[in-house]
Formats: C-alpha cells, sequence, structure tokens
C-alpha cells in the first residue's frame, strides 16, 4: 500500500525537473561540439579506406583482363566492376566514391575514385588514383 498523507494532493514522485534536464543536454551538445573538429579527419580517413578497397579491386580486375586479352580495357563492366548505388543516388545508396576508368591502352591504365560527398564540409571532394603498378595516390585531399 502507498504511503498517503492526509491529502491525496500533497504526494510527490522524485524526478528530474524540465530545467534540469535541459542543462544536461546542453553540456552534452557543448562537449559533442568541442570533439567534432577533432573526429572529422578520422572520419575522413576511415571513408577513404572504401575508395582504396574499390581501386585494389579494379586493380586486380585490370591484371585479370589483361592475362586473358594481353591489354587493358577502358570499361569497368568489361572487366566486372560493378559499381555500387552513390549515397546520392537515393536512400539505398551505400557508396561514397564514383569509380571510373581513366585511360587504358596495351601497357598501362588508371583508374580513379572521386567521392560524392563532402567529409568535412569545405567544397574540396577527395580523389584517389590507381595505376597498372598498384600504386594507390591520394591526389586531392578532403
Amino acid at each position: 500500500m502507498l504511503p498517503f498523507k492526509n491529502n491525496i494532493l500533497s504526494w510527490k514522485v522524485k524526478a528530474f525537473t524540465l530545467s534540469e534536464l535541459l542543462v544536461v543536454l546542453v553540456i552534452i551538445g557543448i562537449l559533442v561540439l568541442m570533439a567534432l573538429p577533432v573526429l572529422m579527419p578520422l572520419i575522413s580517413r576511415t571513408r577513404s579506406i572504401e575508395a582504396k578497397q574499390g581501386l585494389k579491386h579494379i586493380y586486380t580486375l585490370q591484371k585479370t583482363y589483361f592475362y586473358e586479352f594481353s591489354r587493358y580495357s577502358t570499361d569497368l563492366e568489361k572487366v566486372g566492376f560493378e559499381q555500387e548505388r552513390l549515397v546520392t543516388e537515393g536512400a539505398n545508396g551505400k557508396a561514397n566514391y564514383r569509380f571510373e576508368i581513366i585511360s587504358a591502352d596495351a601497357k598501362t591504365f588508371h583508374a580513379k575514385a572521386t567521392a560524392v560527398v563532402d567529409f568535412d564540409g569545405d567544397g574540396v571532394y577527395n580523389v584517389w588514383e590507381v595505376d597498372e603498378d598498384n600504386n594507390i595516390n591520394e591526389i586531392v585531399k578532403d
């Protein structure tokens, strides 16, 4: 049985007030804003792993194509690469980079991964390239 006093309206439940909750939310918001500049380069670096992995995959596919046809291909579909839907193409998009083959001939090829998202909001989009020797280089830093 609940401990009632003489007047039922005098019964109180211990809880936080709205102003106390708002102060806590403001403090959490300030801490997040302080941590965000430190975390942004880390986020950009982890997203660049997608570009590196995709370019390594293109390199492997190009080598396989080269062994079969004695030349590199300028067409991603011919080598067997399928571009995943980009995040800018709708709700089902997951890829942050657009892949393309810049040039290819009998001895060399260059492929490029260009970010479709500006990770740190400075207007510069990240670009990576790979060549026939599997040299993966960051061309434009974000």
